[in-house]
């Protein structure tokens, strides 16, 4: 893994996805807490997925302003033109954990490459607790 971008909260770089168009124009950079929202806003459609939850290190992030929209999302540059997905999520108690992960990998992985146009490698799941559809507290 060369690049990684996510919930460092002392990560200085310039983090990007750049992609040359061929059109003559110039270059396309997306930067990757827009593949992060991408990601986000694709898990929150998917039946059973309460929520995203981040680490520590997003906690910390969040006091310093970090958009929640990535909040729980690592994205990683696998080479030049392959990305890794990370995503720590709250599934709803009761549904059938295996199928709501398989579900949220291929919804995400779609989103992102029909609205990027870059390849996705890998969606990791990590599944941080389940909530019943009335509690506010995450069981772990």
């Amino acid at each position: 893994m060369n690049e990684q971008t996510g919930n460092a909260v002392g990560d200085h770089r310039e983090l990007s996805v750049t992609e040359a168009t061929g059109s003559g124009y110039g270059q396309i950079s997306i930067n990757n807490n827009v593949i992060a929202i991408i990601a986000h806003e694709t898990a929150k459609k998917v039946p059973g997925v309460v929520e995203l939850q981040g680490s520590l290190a997003d906690d910390l992030a969040s006091m310093i302003g970090k958009k929640s929209k990535d909040k729980g999302i690592r994205v990683e540059k696998e080479g030049e033109e392959l990305l890794t997905i990370d995503l720590n999520v709250v599934l709803e108690f009761g549904v059938r954990i295996p199928s709501i992960c398989t579900q949220l990998q291929s919804a995400v992985k779609e989103a992102i490459e029909e609205m990027t146009g870059k390849q996705v490698y890998a969606v990791n799941v990590v599944v941080q607790g389940i909530r019943s559809s009335g509690k506010t507290s995450t069981e772990e």
